[in-house]
């Protein structure tokens, strides 16, 4: 390990990219800790740690919601924009063929996808500020007129800016920028559950026994969840693809054999929060309906905020929509007609399959396959931090599967990059 990080140290090119890394990430959790005015930051962190819905959606910003910070919104919807032109992309020809032009065609659809990122982060920031205006559950915030102009464009802006810090750190740094914003949020948060979870164990007084019980599960399951993402993100099925040999002019081509990888995590944390969006919706919008002048529409609201506060019937729904989304997503990025197509055109095949149709349903079976497993584990590591509160009554440990998930990834893909970058110094020195 002290080898690889005088490595680091000693290359001149590395070492700026982990300075200007480490920089900007400092520079984005001073940003998370600049408060907009007209709130009690205690009364908002005790909202974001003991709801459940509401402390993922957190999560996902970087951990900024919680300190009403100028960047309130993280980037959020940087990720939502990203998702949706993904989307468009397989239903609208334009940007399809853009898709297929290579780097200038991808620098085209990351433009609009930094365009779309705008109205997104304002109407999601007007949309919380006025839902956290309603005095929802307890919290209550006065910012009005003006005010709430000025606080949705600095929002904005603070969004833009982590957009661009982590299109730097992509670039010139080292690792995906956005996913370190959103790792260092979880993080940061970290030793505030740490010190929470001492106090209510009893702290320096009397030790609460059931709880230390509930604390030594929690660890358990947490070294396991551990190992089950590093497996899935590791583990691959590898559908093994072999292309004809042919003569172009006096040289011989073709006649490789590889394979095509097919992960289980495939779709990443994309179909959790399809899921979230999905349930935290409708929870905004009756919130803001209840004060309706209709009897009838209040009525239905309440009937849908108690509907989605019960503990039981929202981790269920949690569930079922993260393991249909999984199927969805994945069928989008691994699409059996477009990788028979493309083998065909290739001069590639599977061996002992036949070239298209045949291809086509044995791709689609194996990727049924792997996906459902896929499903559950995504599934399971979305509602694990319902099951761990139920089961182990500590409601001050924040982090469950999905941040656990997020950070290990992060690792992973993060030591990559930097074995990659060693890798290819050395062999141009």
């Amino acid at each position: 390990m002290w080898y690889t990080f005088k490595k680091i140290f000693s290359h001149p090119e590395l070492r700026k990219r982990v300075f200007l890394t480490a920089g900007l990430l400092v520079l984005v959790r001073f940003l998370a800790h600049v408060p907009l005015p007209g709130v009690d930051p205690a009364v908002l962190h005790q909202f974001f740690s003991q709801n459940q819905l509401f402390g993922l959606l957190n999560m996902f910003a970087g951990g900024t919601m919680e300190n009403f910070s100028i960047v309130l919104m993280g980037v959020g919807p940087y990720i939502t924009a990203s998702i949706i032109i993904q989307l468009l992309t397989l239903v609208i020809p334009a940007l399809e063929n853009l898709s297929k032009e290579g780097a200038s065609g991808q620098q085209k659809i990351n433009q609009y996808v930094r365009m779309l990122a705008v109205p997104f982060a304002a109407i999601q920031s007007v949309a919380m500020i006025s839902l956290l205006s309603k005095g929802f559950q307890g919290v209550q915030i006065e910012i009005t007129g003006l005010n709430l102009l000025t606080a949705v464009i600095v929002v904005t802006a603070g969004t833009m800016l982590l957009m661009w810090i982590g299109e730097i750190i992509s670039e010139e740094g080292i690792g995906n920028g956005i996913s370190l914003i959103i790792a260092l949020g979880i993080i940061a948060g970290i030793p505030a559950m740490i010190r929470n979870t001492y106090l209510v164990l009893g702290g320096a007084g009397s030790v609460d026994t059931s709880k230390i019980l509930g604390l030594v599960i929690f660890i358990a399951v947490t070294l396991a969840v551990i190992f089950l993402i590093v497996f899935f993100n590791e583990s691959e099925r590898r559908i093994p693809v072999s292309y004809a040999r042919h003569v172009r002019g006096r040289r011989t081509v073709g006649g490789v054999d590889t394979y095509l990888p097919l992960k289980p995590a495939q779709a990443g944390v994309i179909p959790i929060i399809f899921a979230l969006s999905i349930l935290v919706f409708p929870t905004s919008i009756a919130e803001f309906l209840k004060t309706a002048k209709s009897q009838l529409v209040v009525t239905i609201s309440e009937q849908i905020t108690a509907f989605l506060s019960n503990t039981t019937y929202h981790t269920i729904l949690y569930f079922m929509l993260t393991f249909a989304f999984t199927f969805f997503y994945t069928g989008i990025i691994f699409s059996p007609q477009k990788i028979s197509d493309n083998l065909q055109k290739q001069g590639g095949y599977v061996p002992g399959k036949r070239p298209g149709g045949e291809t086509r349903s044995y791709l689609s079976r194996i990727m049924y396959q792997v996906v459902f497993l896929g499903a559950v584990y995504l599934s399971v590591i979305a509602i694990l931090p319902f099951i761990l509160e139920k089961y182990t009554g500590l409601t001050t440990i924040a982090i469950g599967g999905t941040g656990l998930l997020i950070m290990v990834s992060v690792v992973l893909e993060t030591v990559d990059q930097f074995k990659a970058m060693m890798l290819m110094r050395q062999y141009d020195e």
